[in-house]
């Protein structure tokens, strides 16, 4: 979840790859997957669909363990606010889910009003930005 990833443990990203425009999503989903490699565009294996992962640079350790390395990957899912918006996530967001202009290499991202459905900043309607109504 979000919440529970630490800044430490983006200490070594590189940098993000976006698979999609972000700009129309109110948010995206993210988590630290164990992956097999720092780089390249890792497999996917929820429902939805990927939107985005992080890339390490080459001081990031593999865990002893396991060999893998931990990457943010960023996704959504079929019943997430940009595939139905008038339905579960109208308003709210899930815990794992932050606004994707929020987010760079090494920051986390946070919750915004955008992110959460409403209502409307001063400074959006001024840049003519809407959300979905519940």
């Amino acid at each position: 979840m979000s919440a529970l990833i630490e800044p430490t443990q983006l200490a070594h990203e590189a940098e993000l790859v976006w698979l999609e425009d972000i700009e129309p999503l109110d948010y995206v989903r993210q988590t630290l997957d164990r992956l097999p490699s720092r780089r390249g565009r890792p497999a996917y294996h929820r429902d939805g669909r990927m939107v985005g992962y992080a890339v390490l640079g080459p001081k990031a350790r593999s865990s002893r363990v396991s060999g893998t390395f931990l990457r943010r990957v960023f996704w959504l899912l079929p019943h997430d606010r940009d595939g139905r918006p008038d339905g579960l996530y109208a308003s709210g967001a899930p815990s794992e889910a932050v606004d994707p202009r929020t987010i760079k290499a090494g920051v986390k991202g946070y919750k915004t009003q955008r992110s959460e459905g409403g209502p409307e900043s001063a400074a959006m309607r001024e840049l003519g930005i809407t959300l979905p109504m519940s």
